[in-house]
């Protein structure tokens, strides 16, 4: 009986999101599903972030913010600067991820006098584990990368355990794949440890559904780790400087996938040279655009735009500097093609809209995506990036030239054989994107068998204690 009435209370959950729109975007959105389930979740931050989900979360009686305080001045940063999105160099980059870990100690107190059945915490977190398993709670975590690119992150090590420099050929995959950029060597020693942490996990979340990568990449996860994944797919949207409604009155007049969408994320910062050849590019294409920079002051910074762009695409172009609506204008007919930096938010996005892309990777496991979407998925076309940055800050050494942007938009955008194929693949991977969270869906499926497997753990745990 006991067991029984155990099993039919609600979980209690936490949830630690790592503070980077990337990062707390999908988990908040995973969070929400568990709280309209009738579960009680308390998504644990801080105060500028707390703001921050306050407006893009929507509020649900059985959804909860706690704050602990952001060590700004332990490692040197002004306050309310508590995200990576507020920051634009490596240094203070550092200093955020360097704050992340003295985030220990209040999170640590409030999770001892407020115990959980569950925590969810993003995998930059590597210390959650040690909490987790000092309070006998089990820990999930949340991992914002595809599992496709934690497979080929894990192969691409351990086939260069001995190695000074790391190959860009990955073998021993489904899909064996070269990469266009060899990733940098800090990067892959930075990511070594969390994810071997990410392993004594009980379980892993990844945002994504099992079609897209492939049935093939759960079972290979799961047969060369030993560990198990659980993929979630979930809509999201951040705070917009530009209306959805003045997006879709502009898009509206324009034919349908006629239009270019552009957008690097929130942690892609071009250099002025290289947004200058992006226009060039557009502008060569013929094609109409929306495209999101990064806020812009002052018209004497318009320096990255050719002279007299925008009273020449008018009516062509619409650029929006800082956030845009991604979701709504992603869904929207007039979208034939999205040029992106294949960061995995964007990527979910993209396949669920069913708008084919033209990859650009800068960063992080970036470069990983975009095999995924070209070479395993057949959804997109590459543009040619070679250069693979540890964040998307500072300098760059190679700019990707006007000409190879104009001729990757025209592969998608001006139709041929090889453009209508790359579509029919899309428009199959949205229909699926969106039967994974229907009823019988591969993510609906997973998502209550999470729900099941976690009452179990904490049902037996009652019954021993």
């Amino acid at each position: 009986m006991g067991a029984t009435y155990l099993g039919e209370r609600p979980l209690k959950l936490h949830f630690i999101p790592y503070p980077a729109p990337g990062h707390m975007i999908p988990l908040c959105d995973i969070s929400t599903l568990f709280a309209s389930s009738g579960h009680e979740v308390t998504i644990i931050t801080t105060p500028s972030n707390a703001q921050i989900l306050h407006k893009s979360i929507p509020p649900h009686r059985r959804l909860h913010l706690h704050t602990v305080p952001f060590p700004s001045n332990e490692v040197g940063l002004p306050e309310g600067i508590e995200n990576l999105s507020a920051v634009s160099d490596l240094v203070n980059a550092a200093k955020v991820h360097q704050a992340t870990a003295l985030l220990r100690c209040p999170i640590e107190q409030f999770v001892e006098h407020h115990l959980p059945d569950c925590i969810i915490a993003d995998f930059l977190f590597p210390w959650v584990d040690d909490v987790a398993n000092k309070l006998n709670i089990p820990r999930l975590a949340f991992n914002g990368f595809s599992l496709f690119a934690v497979c080929a992150i894990d192969k691409l090590q351990s086939n260069n355990t001995n190695s000074e420099e790391y190959s860009s050929f990955i073998p021993n995959l489904p899909h064996p794949i070269t990469l266009n950029a060899t990733p940098p060597k800090i990067l892959t020693e930075f990511m070594k440890p969390l994810l071997e942490t990410e392993l004594k996990s009980y379980g892993l979340i990844v945002n994504d559904f099992a079609e897209l990568g492939g049935e093939e990449y759960i079972e290979h996860y799961e047969q060369t780790t030993g560990h198990k994944a659980l993929d979630e797919k979930a809509e999201r949207g951040p705070k917009s400087v530009v209306g959805a409604d003045e997006c879709m009155r502009w898009l509206n007049g324009k034919r349908v996938k006629s239009v270019v969408y552009i957008c690097f994320g929130s942690m892609c910062h071009f250099q002025d040279k290289q947004l200058y050849e992006i226009a060039s590019g557009m502008e060569a294409s013929g094609h109409d655009f929306i495209w999101v920079v990064p806020e812009k002051k002052g018209k004497k910074e318009e320096k990255w735009l050719p002279k007299g762009f925008e009273e020449r695409n008018a009516e062509k172009g619409m650029i929006i500097k800082g956030w845009a609506p991604q979701v709504v204008i992603l869904g929207h007919p007039a979208i034939g093609a999205f040029l992106t930096h294949c960061g995995w938010n964007s990527t979910v996005e993209a396949v669920s809209a069913g708008v084919p892309m033209i990859t650009w990777p800068v960063h992080d496991e970036q470069f990983y995506n975009e095999k995924l979407i070209t070479e395993v998925s057949g959804i997109g076309v590459e543009v040619g990036a070679k250069e693979w940055s540890i964040l998307g800050f500072g300098e760059r050494k190679h700019l990707v030239p006007r000409n190879s942007i104009e001729k990757a938009v025209r592969r998608l955008m001006d139709g041929g054989d090889e453009a209508l194929a790359i579509r029919r693949r899309t428009n199959h991977y949205s229909i699926m994107a969106a039967r994974a969270v229907q009823e019988g869906g591969s993510s609906h499926t997973n998502f209550k068998a999470l729900i099941h497997h976690l009452k179990l753990f904490r049902d037996r745990k009652s019954l021993h204690q």
